[in-house]
């Protein structure tokens, strides 16, 4: 199978990566979207979903590995872990990504375990990276990102209220946080954490700071998981969490007291583009239904097919130049990014 490419960043992407391209879509149409369907009856119903993990995921990914689609997400030139693909080009891979539910994971390229990674990789060192970012990447964990919080307008993070404060050689917790995403997985075992070490700071962006929990230290209570549009993403889920005097050894800090929105910006970065372009991947697939339906003989409002309406091939036409407009948009962000970055 081969991915098409827009005309416009054609020339921008290496050969291995068009290679790459094809074999993930690939992938990702043949196995990934038969799983899904396999995916949601494993997990089956009720509380023991929150304790499942479908075994066609493990399949999925061990083919994933043998056909070398495993980590694609870190950045060339920032990474030494990078399996050397721009920012562009995962952005691509990533728009078939999102055509599936399961594929991302699949591959190892599922958020929040990106952003996690990518925090280890650039800001950790290397104690944290041997004992946290080793097992992420490797697939044997996962992990989930804490940083809005219930009571504060979190979109500006210098609202954020977490209490991080030193005591000897550890920092203590205190502080609640929702929309954790990633939090709900049974194999969740790390937490990045962003709260205030320092709220007198006179400069608001050096209050903050980033540090690694895990996540089975004491004093820690999810209390229930928040659904998205009336789904809770099971196994996955998206956690509120409290923090009552949480102790964390000193040394998992990130990169230094007050660094926190530096790290988090470097964070947010990547994984704007590849949450855009995943979004791109499921609206593909979604005209792609709309288009089955309106060619479904069967459908003959008003004694004609559905695609013999005005207003719906206005509806057509206007997808499908929202689509192609939002993907553009997203891949001169990329490209932005992999010049100036």
């Amino acid at each position: 199978m081969s991915a098409q490419i827009p005309i416009a960043v054609r020339d921008r992407v290496s050969e291995r990566a068009k290679q790459a391209l094809d074999t993930v879509a690939k992938f990702v149409e043949e196995d990934c979207i038969p799983a899904d369907a396999v995916f949601e009856a494993q997990i089956g119903t009720g509380e023991q979903r929150w304790n499942s993990h479908p075994a066609i995921l493990e399949d999925l990914k061990k083919k994933a590995r043998s056909l070398g689609l495993w980590n694609m997400f870190l950045p060339k030139g920032h990474y030494k872990e990078s399996p050397g693909f721009t920012n562009l080009e995962y952005g691509l891979m990533a728009e078939w990504l999102g055509r599936s539910r399961v594929a991302s994971e699949a591959c190892n390229c599922a958020a929040p375990d990106t952003g996690n990674m990518e925090v280890l990789a650039k800001y950790g060192n290397e104690a944290q990276k041997a004992k946290w970012l080793k097992p992420l990447m490797e697939g044997e964990i996962r992990s989930a990102f804490l940083m809005t919080e219930p009571q504060v307008a979190s979109s500006d993070a210098r609202n954020i209220e977490m209490k991080i404060e030193k005591d000897g050689d550890y920092y203590v917790l205190n502080g609640q946080k929702w929309w954790s995403s990633g939090a709900g997985d049974p194999r969740c075992k790390v937490y990045i954490v962003m709260g205030k070490s320092d709220p007198n700071n006179a400069d608001p962006y050096r209050q903050q700071s980033v540090i690694i929990v895990p996540a089975d230290t004491p004093g820690i209570t999810i209390h229930r998981m928040l659904s998205v549009y009336g789904f809770d993403d099971a196994p996955h889920g998206h956690g509120h969490i409290t923090f009552k005097n949480v102790r964390v050894p000193a040394a998992n800090l990130v990169l230094g007291e007050g660094r926190g929105f530096e790290i988090i910006q470097g964070r947010l970065g990547p994984g704007r583009i590849h949450h855009a372009m995943r979004t791109i991947g499921a609206a593909e697939r979604a005209l792609e239904w709309m288009l089955a339906r309106i060619n479904d003989p069967r459908k003959t409002p008003f004694g004609k097919q559905l695609r013999e309406h005005g207003v719906i091939l206005e509806w057509v036409a206007r997808s499908r130049m929202e689509i192609d407009a939002a993907r553009l948009i997203v891949l001169n962000a990329a490209i932005k990014m992999d010049e100036q970055d």
